[in-house]
């Protein structure tokens, strides 16, 4: 897509790494630095080739933090299948749709739905969860139609959607937190790869950035669901931490976004 200067390939593996120790630690958060860290620090022009390839990049550092998770055997497989099922529908059809919007647009729509998903996390930090929690009929059509609505718009905004996939489990089954981002990392790979495909078929992916992410990533993505599990045994503190980096880069996002138009 375009020549990497030396300071260019530095930065895309510094935000690889930052992507992996945020999708290991709350097991989202890695669209919503990838594509921003690709527009204002690597220096990727288009919109629309940010966010292709920060799924294809997000979408593999996912699966990285996913081997982490599964080693602290804190991933609901079952929840996590049929969510993460019904969002690949869902991400198909939502990445189609976002193909056709502005990619200016996208972002600033993209950070006032992450500031509302943000304030409605930091609502439930004093939830504790159920440790015990699988999948049964008092819960999978919450987690089908759940699945499908946040696969719909993880594809529509060209994003992993794990700040929308934590909550959603959450939601829809009343797992505790570090439950939650563990399974969502399921979900993320599978709505990034989808997400990812569609975009790469219309020559939206930068495979060279995409490659510089994976490899920040590959330290990023342990430390960051070690770090997880600390965290996971103060109560409400997961939370605050994801509600806080969702406000946060949102609000960064909008003023950005604004000052285009």
């Amino acid at each position: 897509m375009f020549t990497l200067t030396l300071t260019q390939g530095i930065a895309g593996v510094a935000s690889g790494s930052l992507v992996g120790f945020t999708l290991g630690l709350i097991g989202g958060g890695g669209s919503i630095l990838a594509a921003p860290a690709m527009i204002y620090l690597v220096g990727v022009a288009s919109p629309h080739v940010a966010i292709g390839t920060s799924a294809a990049a997000v979408a593999a550092n996912a699966l990285l933090a996913l081997a982490s998770h599964l080693r602290a055997r804190t991933v609901k497989w079952r929840c996590a299948g049929v969510f993460a099922a019904m969002g690949v529908l869902g991400a198909a059809l939502g990445s189609t749709l976002g193909l056709m919007i502005d990619g200016d647009k996208l972002l600033a729509l993209f950070a006032v739905l992450m500031i509302v998903v943000g304030i409605l996390t930091l609502r439930g930090r004093s939830a504790l969860g159920r440790p015990d929690v699988v999948l049964g009929r008092d819960n999978a059509g919450r987690l089908a139609g759940t699945g499908l609505a946040t696969g719909s718009l993880a594809g529509f905004f060209g994003i992993g959607g794990g700040f929308l996939v934590v909550p959603g489990l959450i939601f829809a089954t009343g797992m505790p937190i570090i439950n939650a981002v563990g399974s969502s990392l399921v979900a993320v790979s599978a709505f990034g790869l989808t997400t990812a495909t569609n975009y790469a078929w219309a020559g939206l992916v930068d495979w060279p950035v995409a490659a510089l992410f994976v490899v920040g990533g590959l330290i990023g993505s342990a430390l960051g669901a070690r770090a997880a599990r600390g965290l996971a045994g103060k109560k409400g503190a997961l939370n605050v931490v994801l509600a806080a980096i969702i406000v946060s880069v949102g609000i960064y996002i909008l003023v950005r976004s604004l000052a285009g138009f």
